[in-house]
């Protein structure tokens, strides 16, 4: 009705002048009968009001279609009226749909071929790596040290591209299976053995239940907590020698924990920490931060149903908590 009104709105003021112009000329000439005036008046306003009713009652699904929003696209191609202009609104709506749709699919095609030659180049790129490794282990120290310290930063971000490429496509990769939490754990300790001894900060595992078992997707719970492990580590590097990782349950939730007690994040920073490409403070500090690992975690979290939550204070180190919830708690069933 608004969109109506809205649309007739500069008819009835002219057509409210006009009888306001024709009724003075007759009053300038001479004529002061105010009752034939009125009349006059009357009947041009009850014409327009008839031609309008109509007008909106012919219309009136076209008005409604215009002012409600589109739940789907497919919505947009409905018919409405056979009035001229609704029938080309129908058409320009069916054309502007189909070169949406062209449009769509070539992005789409584009954006796959993309991220098929990211993934290919990706993988492409650790096999130099892992030549350039075994290489270094024949030099002396501290040459090789430095090598494949150099060769695990590279590693890291190329796993990053990695997993950023999948992360789109994230529903096609997952495998949901029961994953012993403690194993997940020491798997990544292991992987990242070198990482700890370079910067002198070492893992204390605290594990309430040894046999504590989720459902989740192992590779991508690996990723998660892979990248809890290097910011807990990088963080706390000249300022404490360990990391505390805890596993536990609470009121039938499981609860996968990372404690640092390294610089911790500013209260300016902590709302941020998940936006992508948001280093903070302490990201122009460490100027290998990117600013995606906490965004990636994030997101992938979400995926699988996971609650993630985290506690920090500067100077006495940040927290972070992966929830599995009781229906995903496979030891409290």
């Amino acid at each position: 009705m608004k969109l109506f009104f809205k649309e007739h709105a500069l008819l009835i003021v002219v057509q409210a002048l006009q009888f306001f112009i024709i009724l003075s000329i007759f009053w300038l000439d001479g004529y002061r009968s105010i009752r034939v005036t009125l009349y006059a008046a009357f009947l041009g306003f009850f014409v327009l009001a008839c031609y309008l009713f109509y007008h909106y009652v012919s219309r009136r699904k076209f008005y409604n279609r215009l002012s409600e929003p589109i739940q789907t696209l497919d919505e947009s191609l409905q018919k409405t009226e056979l009035a001229p202009i609704s029938v080309r609104l129908d058409q320009l709506m069916k054309d502007q749909y189909k070169l949406y749709q062209t449009q769509i699919k070539t992005i789409q095609k584009h954006q796959a071929e993309h991220l098929q030659f990211m993934d290919q180049w990706v993988h492409q790129m650790k096999t130099p790596l892992s030549v350039i490794e075994l290489s270094a282990q024949g030099l002396d120290e501290p040459d090789s040290s430095s090598i494949r310290e150099e060769t695990d930063r590279i590693k890291t971000g190329l796993n990053t591209v990695l997993y950023m490429a999948r992360l789109r496509s994230i529903e096609k990769d997952l495998h949901i299976k029961p994953v012993v939490l403690q194993q997940i754990i020491h798997e990544v300790n292991g992987d990242k053995k070198r990482f700890y001894i370079r910067n002198q900060v070492y893992p204390k595992l605290e594990i309430e239940n040894n046999a504590i078992t989720v459902e989740t997707d192992e590779k991508w719970l690996f990723f998660i907590l892979e990248q809890l492990i290097s910011n807990a580590v990088k963080y706390s590097f000249g300022k404490s020698k360990y990391i505390n990782i805890s596993v536990y349950e609470k009121n039938t939730e499981a609860i996968l924990e990372v404690t640092d007690f390294g610089i911790g994040i500013p209260k300016s920073d902590q709302r941020r920490v998940f936006d992508p490409f948001y280093t903070g403070e302490n990201g122009r500090q460490f100027r290998e931060s990117t600013g995606m690992g906490l965004y990636l975690t994030k997101e992938v979290s979400e995926h699988l149903g996971h609650r993630i939550e985290m506690d920090s204070e500067v100077g006495k180190g940040t927290t972070f908590r992966i929830i599995f919830s009781s229906t995903q708690n496979l030891t409290s069933l």
